[in-house]
């Protein structure tokens, strides 16, 4: 998309994730979007669990092997037997075949679990688009860019990528603790009550890292947002920032957060790098207190020496899953604060699209009338108050008025972006609210002072105004707009790529690029906002006579700072602190002498 169809970024997006305010309920949320899986899931359960139960079998049927090797060193040395090696290949061939298959059904149940986080996300990648087209205006305006953004990139990413991570883990983690418990309590309870004497003291020193960790891991997320938005928006305008001299300020203004987030970063990573060693040099004290244990119900003949390393491993095998039941835990607080955000924007308020029984746009001429309209963003804060107007189909009317008077605001409004507080706006008798949106939107065709192209083909952009129309119908639009010659000129023609920040062409072309789009619309209300703003003035005659043949037998409204061009209306609305104080055609307003004559008085003097 052409970045004159993205609105610049007034502050930092807050990529990333952090704690959810409603876990449970986030989680139960992601549960409910996820049943139309539970079949996978209950294959990757069955497979994982498979997987795990194998792998956790396997050292006991090492120390078999292990007590044979001894039993059998011991009776050579004695001279009273001589070593088994074919016993002890056979086991060792069985606990190969073992691991094949752990190692099997640990790929399936991988291989499963990858294809669902990645139909989850694409799936809610495709609800996010479709919903972005069911939002209203008001929810864009009301954010940045990088806020939005986040939810379909960081947040989508950060839900898959913990998934695929949070769900197996857990499954084989408590799985491991369950099934190795078993196995050591089926070697020596005495040995498991003493190797579970740590338990409690990984849990202690897990549980207050996680606590120090956790906002530090929230405040990185947070200061990664900024970062990322800072760039995304200094590059945006970099321009700007060059033709004001300001890269020294933007340094030092990403430089600042930067650190912030370097501090926070270091933080966060120094906590969950030192539970690795903590833990271990807690598991080694425990392996100190099992060796001295096992050694005395090993003279005593109570257990085989084959169990003593069976148990050894089994140690680690229990410690190990803890540890990551942590580190899944983080992981789920990741998983659920990404969901909630992005849950929180499909729950977002939408656009009413449809209405019971809608008016037909078919017939209509362009007749519209406003009236006792107020509105305002804010209830509390009308900016519009009681506007009534009655355009007759096919007239050229001008909004005119100073910056901020609430001339594009009245654009919105016949646009049904927005609806009004009180009054109505109608179209051929027709209240706007009893078209469905789609087909209310069909009538009018935009240009507007910012222009919107996408990275394709000059045919392209032209065709989006309808899709169906014919290369010859596009030239002929190309030409109608006096772009059409510009065109040839360049490489490729009408085939030339536009880039992604469509820079490749000037200001004033893509000006003539919209037109020429909205020219081949054939819509039957147009509306213009400073549509010539951006071209030269021997451009703007040509236009103007373009746009004169368009607006022909078309309800038109064209919003103008240059009073010059709209001399022809047949009816201007003069709009100031969102009223209309005045309106008639030029002479008819002139003659009153009022604030639409000084506005024309006062920029022809300064054209003289």
């Amino acid at each position: 998309m052409s970045a004159q169809g993205r609105n610049k970024m007034h502050g930092p997006g807050r990529m990333g994730t952090e704690k959810a305010k409603d876990f449970s309920g986030t989680m139960k949320k992601l549960f409910s979007y996820m049943k139309r899986y539970k079949l996978r899931f209950l294959i990757m359960l069955i497979f994982a669990v498979a997987s795990t139960v194998f792998s956790i079998v396997g050292p006991r049927i090492l120390g078999k092997a292990t007590t044979e090797l001894f039993q059998g060193l011991v009776a050579k040395i004695q001279e009273t037997g001589v070593i088994n090696f074919e016993k002890i290949a056979s086991i060792l061939a069985g606990l190969m075949c073992l691991y094949a298959a752990s190692a099997l059904f640990s790929f399936v149940q991988g291989f499963v679990m990858s294809g669902i986080s990645n139909d989850i996300s694409y799936n809610l990648r495709k609800d996010i688009s479709k919903k972005i087209n069911r939002m209203p205006l008001k929810y864009f305006e009301s954010r940045t860019n990088g806020e939005i953004l986040s939810r379909v990139t960081n947040d989508v990413d950060t839900l898959q990528q913990s998934l695929n991570q949070s769900f197996t883990q857990l499954i084989t983690s408590a799985t491991t603790i369950v099934g190795v418990l078993v196995m050591m309590l089926s070697i020596n309870v005495w040995m498991t009550l003493c190797a579970l004497f740590i338990l409690p003291v990984s849990l202690g020193i897990i549980g207050q890292v996680m606590r120090r960790s956790q906002k530090y891991f929230q405040r990185q997320q947070e200061y990664l947002g900024r970062v990322n938005g800072q760039i995304e928006e200094v590059y945006g305008g970099h321009n700007i920032v060059k033709a004001f001299n300001k890269e020294d300020d933007v340094i030092a203004e990403f430089e600042k957060t930067n650190d912030k987030l370097y501090e926070s970063a270091w933080k966060s990573q120094f906590f969950s790098g030192i539970m690795m060693p903590v833990m271990q040099f807690v598991g080694n004290l425990g392996y100190v207190m099992v060796a001295l244990l096992g050694g005395i119900f090993a003279i005593r003949g109570a257990i085989e020496v084959g169990d003593i390393q069976s148990f050894f491993q089994y140690i680690r095998n229990f410690t190990q899953p803890i540890q990551q039941m942590a580190q899944v835990t983080n992981m789920l607080q990741s998983t659920a604060a990404a969901s909630e955000r992005v849950f929180e924007f499909l729950e977002e308020e939408e656009e009413i699209q449809t209405v019971e029984h809608p008016a037909s746009i078919s017939g209509l001429k362009g007749n519209v009338e406003f009236e006792n309209v107020s509105f305002g963003y804010d209830p509390d804060k009308i900016i519009i108050h009681n506007f009534s107007a009655d355009i007759k189909d096919g007239q050229k009317i001008a909004i005119v008025g100073p910056t901020g008077a609430g001339k594009t605001t009245m654009v919105k409004l016949l646009m049904r972006y927005y609806d009004v507080n009180s009054g109505s706006i109608r179209v051929d008798g027709h209240d706007l609210r009893e078209f469905n949106r789609s087909q209310l939107r069909e009538m009018f065709g935009m240009v507007l002072q910012d222009t919107w192209l996408f990275s394709g083909t000059i045919m392209e952009n032209i065709r989006y105004g309808r899709l169906d129309a014919t290369d010859e119908e596009v030239i002929a639009a190309a030409k109608a707009a006096h772009i059409h010659k510009f065109i040839m000129t360049q490489p490729g023609g009408y085939q030339m790529v536009l880039n992604e920040e469509t820079s490749n062409i000037s200001q004033g072309q893509k000006q003539l690029l919209t037109i020429a789009r909205a020219i081949l619309a054939d819509n039957q209300i147009l509306i213009l906002d400073e549509a010539t703003s951006s071209v030269d003035t021997r451009t703007e005659e040509r236009i103007q006579k373009a746009m004169d043949n368009l607006m022909r037998g078309r309800t038109s409204f064209v919003i103008a700072h240059r009073l010059s061009t709209i001399r022809d209306a047949d009816l201007i609305l003069v709009m100031k602190d969102g009223d209309i104080i005045e309106q008639g055609n030029h002479e008819e307003l002139m003659r009153q002498g009022g604030f639409y004559a000084n506005l024309y008085n006062s920029q022809f003097e300064k054209a003289v």
